[in-house]
């Protein structure tokens, strides 16, 4: 199996548990994508319509800006995006990581975390919004997913 980078970005550490389990199960490099600014749980708040999530979720061109930090997308064929499901989709923020490195000739992967989200809608919005990268399979991760489960569905 070629390097595998594991990408997440995580407002409030479940699904950078997930990226965390993933890199051991694969034995993959992590890479946290990070917002500029750290959402805190107002800006979580989804029930309230001017929370700082819910304002970027509402405006889907809305990039917040994300830490510049380097990374040689070079040393990777594989490269799975982990992110948690906000309204169904994968944040604003996961849209600024992918417009701002180029990955073409990679396989991408998402993951998700979620409270209660499929995976299919977020990973449709991401092919028909990339529809030039090559997307596979996603998957949503569970706090009892065990190596043997992540490693199948790499595979």
């Amino acid at each position: 199996m070629s390097k595998i980078l594991i990408t997440y970005f995580s407002a409030s550490g479940v699904t950078k548990n997930a990226a965390k389990k993933i890199s051991e199960a694969l034995q993959g490099d992590l890479f946290e994508i990070e917002p500029e600014e750290k959402y805190t749980s107002k800006d979580l708040d989804w029930r309230n319509k001017q929370s700082r999530s819910s304002l970027e979720m509402s405006n889907r061109t809305f990039r917040p800006k994300i830490k510049e930090k380097k990374i040689n997308l070079s040393n990777y064929n594989t490269i799975l995006i982990g992110f948690p499901i906000w309204w169904g989709v994968a944040p604003t923020v996961i849209n600024t990581f992918i417009e701002s490195l180029d990955f073409s000739g990679k396989t991408l992967i998402p993951f998700c975390t979620s409270g209660g989200s499929s995976m299919s809608y977020a990973e449709n919005d991401l092919r028909k919004t990339y529809p030039d990268y090559n997307w596979k399979t996603g998957r949503r991760i569970y706090d009892n997913e065990d190596d043997e489960t992540i490693k199948n569905w790499i595979e």
